[in-house]
């Protein structure tokens, strides 16, 4: 468990886990003492890949030590918040809300929710001097271990820890603070997910390269700007600041994202009727970029206009051009009607030219880049607010309609996973509800939302909130009221489950250093040291159940043990666990529909003879069934 993650974390280096990637996929590519035979990745590669020696160049003091942050594993235990999740509302939720920091969070969530995180929205923090960003880093290298790791002089070591260590606010440091939650937040995302983030133009510049090195530039889908419905820096002798930006990016570059509806003045457009209804048409001839032939061959092609003439899509300028589609397309178009000849000019005299028709039914619009419609962030302060009875305890939450529209265009409504591990104000949740109850879709948010103290003069403190995580947990409660009170008839989830992120006490880091598994029969280590719920759920996420799933009680004679799909755990000391309780368990193998796996055993909890005995009688079960898969997982 804890142990074990330290041994796992003495090794990283940077760029582990991309040789790992390549390891998997590429095994003929390494050489029996390790090294990596570049020569023979090329020869691996599709004929005519193209190979580059190009780079960004996008570098920084702190890049590589931001990278083997990547292959680290957090220490840090998941402690269920037992009362909150026990009440009805709750109990059966598939909401979460993580109070942690949100690295330690995000090495959590990849084991258990990797590639199931259709949305990724996060507001981290914007550097600008004023929002309290330092990078304070919790590891405590030597320059000498650091110089080793990175392969970098001493002196460069020196600097990287002095700026993690004196609370930077430098571009450099931001940008080692962003590195490995982005890569975590790729690793998170569905085939077709989609990360938004805000930001504004202090450090906007630095992210797009930053989400272009981690996400790929092909990935880049574009930049949302945002009217912040106020001017600020106008004493300053320069242009104010009127606007933030969200940068978007893709897992996959073919994904797409939903259409917004129309608005009234977009349905003037659809003047035309017929028989099916009202619509508006284009060209069929693609126009603007990328129209021409050698930019799609397969869409020049000859069609037949109403005088049975072959028609091919020339440009006004002369020059060959393509249609909007491709022939199978076309021919489907014309099937279905949807293809409009009209006569028009074109030099001295008049031909038949093809449109396309766009009905007005279940039409809606690609989302622009521009976001004026939506109101600014006093709307947003406002409507924090009125939850809170008119009181001021969060500053600069971002409007509820500007999630409610990022969740809109980039999910579906059944099922999808939506994070945001910069949680704040829990805006991002009250939209995600306020959506659900709207379209009675079945949307799930995880939250995360370091417990960082509030000011002691800030009204949130004066309201009686301590910390960050406490007022976003508020939020959700009084939005969620606030929800089920305008739409009584609605029955979707509007609780969370809560956990909290912990680090073990120091006490017991130094008995786990002591602690010897093949000697020590009796330790002063104990399960109550961590609690049994928190070993048991850390275990779960970390086997991939996740954080709403839980393991159903097994009785082995007079043993409590834990039972989730293909693992068994055993987290209680050996001395509950007799002679009966082997017994029990050896019959569960022997016809009870129960048979997992992987059998999982907290090792401070087992002494080197009970783990032996075990281990025997697992042996003797799979001498008499060859059939059968059993393994014994001791963790620390």
């Amino acid at each position: 468990m804890i142990r074990d993650r330290l041994r796992h974390n003495a090794d990283a280096v940077a760029g582990q886990k991309e040789m790992n990637v390549l390891r998997e996929y590429f095994p003929q590519c390494f050489l029996a003492n390790g090294d990596f035979d570049i020569e023979a990745f090329k020869a691996a590669l599709p004929e005519g890949t193209t190979l580059t020696d190009e780079t960004s160049g996008f570098n920084w003091l702190g890049k590589n030590y931001a990278r083997m942050l990547t292959n680290m594993d957090t220490t840090t235990l998941i402690r269920p918040d037992a009362e909150h999740n026990a009440l009805p509302e709750n109990k059966d939720s598939e909401n979460v809300y993580i109070s942690g920091d949100n690295l330690d969070a995000l090495q959590h969530l990849v084991k258990s929710y990797s590639g199931r995180v259709k949305v990724i929205y996060i507001d981290p923090p914007y550097n600008t001097g004023s929002d309290g960003f330092v990078y304070n880093d919790k590891f405590n290298f030597t320059a000498e271990e650091l110089a080793r790791r990175l392969d970098v002089p001493v002196q460069r070591a020196e600097r990287i820890l002095s700026m993690t260590r004196r609370g930077s606010a430098s571009h450099a440091a931001w940008l080692t603070f962003m590195l490995p939650r982005l890569s975590f937040a790729r690793d998170l995302l569905t085939d077709d997910g989609v990360i938004f983030i805000s930001i504004d133009d202090n450090e906007q510049a630095n992210l797009k390269r930053l989400c272009d090195e981690v996400f790929g530039e092909q990935c880049f889908i574009g930049n949302v700007v945002r009217p912040t419905g106020q001017t600020t820096g106008q004493d300053s002798g320069g242009l104010g600041s009127s606007f933030d930006y969200m940068l978007v990016y893709s897992k996959n570059e073919e994904m797409e994202l939903n259409g917004l509806e129309l608005t009234e003045k977009d349905k003037l457009r659809f003047q035309n009727q017929d028989d099916t209804g009202y619509y508006a048409y284009d060209q069929l001839r693609k126009t603007g970029s990328n129209d021409k032939r050698e930019d799609r061959p397969n869409m020049y092609y000859g069609i037949e206009n109403p005088d049975g003439e072959i028609l091919y899509p020339i440009a006004v300028a002369g020059y060959e051009s393509r249609w909007r589609v491709e022939r199978k397309t076309y021919d489907n178009l014309v099937k279905e009607d949807m293809i409009l000849w009209k006569k028009t000019k074109r030099g001295d005299g008049e031909i038949w030219w093809p449109y396309v028709k766009y009905y007005l039914d279940g039409r809606t619009k690609r989302p622009s880049p521009l976001w004026m419609d939506l109101e600014g962030n006093k709307k947003a302060a406002r409507e924090v607010r009125d939850l809170f009875g008119g009181k001021k305890v969060f500053d600069f939450p971002k409007p509820v309609d500007l999630l409610r529209r990022v969740v809109q265009i980039a999910c579906e409504k059944d099922g999808s996973v939506i994070l945001d591990f910069f949680g704040g104000s829990s805006t991002t949740a009250h939209a995600v509800m306020q959506k659900n109850s709207e379209d009675e879709g079945s949307r799930k948010y995880i939250l995360v939302q370091l417990p960082e103290l509030c000011k002691p003069d800030s009204e949130a403190a004066k309201a009686g909130y301590k910390t960050i995580d406490e007022i976003g947990m508020e939020r959700i409660k009084r939005a969620a009221r606030k929800i089920k009170e305008a739409n009584p008839l609605f029955v979707g989830d509007l609780g969370f489950k809560h956990y909290i992120l912990e680090e073990p006490k120091q006490d017991a880091l130094l008995l786990m250093e002591k602690f010897d598994s093949m000697f020590d029969d009796s330790t002063t280590l104990t399960v109550d040291d961590f609690g049994v719920e928190t070993v048991l759920r850390t275990w779960l996420v970390a086997d991939g159940y996740g954080l709403t799933d839980d393991a159903e009680e097994v009785m082995l004679g007079d043993y409590k043990a834990y039972w989730k799909e293909d693992h068994l755990y055993l987290i209680y000391p050996d001395e509950q666990f007799t002679p009966g309780s082997l017994t029990a368990l050896m019959d569960k193998y022997n016809g009870e529909p129960l048979s997992p796996h992987n059998i999982v055993i907290f090792g401070y909890s087992f002494s080197f003879t009970s783990r032996e005995a075990l281990q025997k009688n697992l042996r003797t079960l799979k001498d008499g069934n060859k059939t059968l898969t059993v393994n014994m997982d001791v963790r620390y």
